[in-house]
């Protein structure tokens, strides 16, 4: 799947995530995180998850997350590449 366009999913409130993705000649994935020294890792590996299983190569994610479980900050994701893909 490509990211054609610019699209977002989430909210900054807490125990949920900011999910906003962009088109790029590269895969870039931005982190912020209020838990981000304790789970950047396990952070990075579910998006990384989702990304492999859409079939995403390259974009730009960025993700503010404000103690989200891994489960939403997933759905986020997704939720913004099928939006910026066209899907959603």
């Amino acid at each position: 799947m490509n990211i054609k366009t610019s699209a977002a999913a989430g909210t900054l409130e807490s125990s949920d995530a900011y999910v906003m993705v962009e088109p790029s000649d590269t895969l870039e994935i931005a982190i912020e995180s209020v838990v981000y020294n304790q789970y950047a890792d396990q952070i990075r590996a579910g998006i990384e998850q989702v990304l492999d299983q859409l079939g995403v190569k390259t974009g730009r994610i960025s993700i503010n997350d404000k103690g989200a479980v891994d489960c939403v900050i997933q759905a986020r994701v997704e939720t913004a590449i099928k939006r910026a893909g066209g899907e959603g």
